[in-house]
């Protein structure tokens, strides 16, 4: 029986082992557990309770991200599949036995090996690595919005803040100002209409105090939901309020935005389409099975009789399909038609991507424009008119209408102010997200602080 097996274990050494084949990166997909919602948890523990600078929102964001952590579960599933890409055919091992009686049994062993033909393996590792590289482009364009959305809404809490301050602000001031109207009536200089009126606008104003408290709360907790922590423990958040974004050069938009994450997956998306028409062709070429064995058959009755030995003989086969009925024709047409559909699809970023480059570039200069504008010539002129009026209302030379008219408007000013700083912030994160700048220092991230926003007249003032 030994003689049997020989021819057997000859191809099983040719056959490549299995167990050669790269294992997968990671070791979570043999013990199944994630460790996200783990990190979540340690990041909001890891939040300060105290002020939160903006270096330390980026670091929390990158560390517990759930949007992160699914790109890069993506971008591990893709290493296997791209080992499962590069695995050859299994071999089939086939038994037979003829006849039933053991004087006149056959018995046949044989193993069979496909061979892929036309460079089937190569198509397929090929546009396994473009599915990799895809989730690699994936993946950095996840963390550079990461990036961007931060910044936007630490500032957007950074605004807020200063927009609650200016509501407070605003509350002192008209409660001094319902008080000084309090007193002229008592004196008998004005009529008692103008503490009515007084008191009116104080109520209106204690509304905006309450809708900037909403408006604060619901930035914190967007800013906390990027590292999964839906009550934040962070007090306040540390920055200039005042610092506007610099504007990109049209000759650093274009140098960038050949790579913008955009463009750079579509380019992607064609390579791997590619990589599977190739695939899909060279399926046209039918693959063939090698086959060896050993049989074994009963003696013929001239040699041995009905006691004779059994004799082995080695079996040797070759199959090939004939592509008759089925060439792949279809699945290539199709590939080749999604091919071009991807080529379609990067002409319509690339186009997309201008327009909406431009776009957030506008508003970036737009609000750039409005912010400085006001701050050079708005707010000092609505705070100096603020402070005469004030004066002359202490003096009798004004009513009180015209006083709070001049109060309104330097903190509407101011409001606007703080709205232009946070419209530019919020373009400049627009142009972050489209031209991908996660490898960018988080040092660019703070913007260089313009004049501080003129403060108001000491409450005392207006008592007088």
């Amino acid at each position: 029986m030994r003689t049997l097996f020989v021819p057997l274990a000859v191809l099983a050494l040719a056959v490549p082992p299995v167990f050669a084949q790269p294992s997968l990166p990671t070791q979570q997909a043999a013990t199944g557990t994630s460790t996200s919602a783990a990190s979540s948890q340690a990041s909001a523990s890891l939040e300060p309770a105290g002020p939160l600078t903006l270096r330390s929102a980026l670091a929390l964001a990158f560390q517990a991200n759930p949007g992160l952590f699914a790109a890069r579960r993506e971008r591990e599933a893709t290493d296997g599949a791209l080992v499962q890409a590069g695995a050859w055919p299994n071999p089939t091992l086939d038994v037979t036995l003829e006849d039933t009686r053991r004087d006149n049994r056959t018995t046949t062993v044989q193993l069979s090996q496909p061979i892929e033909l036309g460079g089937k393996r190569a198509a397929r590792v090929s546009a396994a690595e473009r599915a990799r590289d895809q989730a690699e482009s994936a993946l950095a364009a996840k963390r550079a919005e990461l990036r961007a959305t931060a910044i936007t809404l630490f500032f957007e809490v950074l605004s807020a803040q200063e927009r609650l301050r200016l509501a407070q602000d605003s509350v002192g001031l008209a409660q001094a100002a319902t008080r000084a109207a309090a007193n002229r009536v008592a004196a008998g200089k004005v009529s008692p209409l103008e503490e009515t009126r007084s008191r009116v606008a104080e109520a209106g104003i204690r509304v905006e105090l309450m809708q900037a408290e909403g408006t604060l709360r619901t930035a914190r907790q967007q800013l906390a939901a990027l590292w999964g922590n839906p009550a934040p423990r962070f007090t306040q958040v540390e920055g200039a309020v005042d610092g506007l974004p610099q504007p990109m050069s049209e000759q650093e938009i274009t140098l960038r935005r050949a790579e913008a994450p955009a463009l750079r997956q579509a380019r992607l998306e064609v390579e791997r389409r590619r990589a599977l028409s190739e695939l899909e062709r060279a399926k046209r070429i039918p693959d063939v099975t090698v086959s060896l064995g050993a049989k074994r058959v009963p003696a013929s009755e001239g040699e041995g009789g009905a006691g004779g030995s059994r004799r082995d003989q080695v079996v040797l086969g070759l199959s090939v399909p004939l592509p008759i009925f089925d060439t792949n024709r279809g699945n290539l047409a199709e590939a080749l038609s999604r091919e071009e559909k991807a080529r379609d699809e990067l002409a319509a970023a690339e186009l997309q991507l201008g327009a909406d480059l431009a776009q957030a570039s506008e508003r970036l200069r737009s609000a750039r424009a409005t912010a400085e504008t006001l701050q050079r010539d708005a707010l000092p002129g609505a705070a100096e008119a603020w402070r005469a009026a004030t004066k002359g209302f202490e003096l009798g030379k004004f009513s009180f209408l015209e006083a709070l008219d001049a109060q309104r408007t330097l903190f509407q000013v101011r409001a606007q102010y703080l709205l232009a700083l946070a419209e530019a912030h919020r373009a400049a994160g627009e142009l972050d997200r489209l031209l991908g700048t996660e490898g960018l220092s988080d040092d660019l991230a703070t913007p260089a602080p313009m004049a501080a926003i003129p403060a108001a007249t000491p409450h005392s003032a207006v008592t007088r």
